[in-house]
């Protein structure tokens, strides 16, 4: 491989709001929180849906309507094609 031309992976652990389920990894991101974990510092990502809570992967039914988006895009909608 060539040098210098890949980015830097460092130790994250992402943060499930939802169900509180960490996901210790390696990933490009970083945040200016870092938790100790094991003895090697971690930047902890806060997420609010992971494969943890996502309805695609839990197989939950669940409407998550944040902000009226769905009204908000509905209304975008309605005045294109009228």
């Amino acid at each position: 491989m060539k040098d210098k031309i890949h980015p830097d992976f460092h130790p994250v652990c992402f943060v499930d709001v939802s169900s509180g389920t960490r996901f210790i990894t390696r990933s490009t991101m970083k945040s200016k929180q870092v938790e100790k974990i094991d003895g090697v510092d971690h930047f902890i990502i806060v997420r609010d849906v992971t494969a943890d809570s996502h309805p695609a992967y839990t197989g939950e039914k669940r409407f998550v309507d944040t902000a009226g988006r769905v009204e908000k895009f509905q209304k975008k909608f309605a005045r294109r094609r009228g």
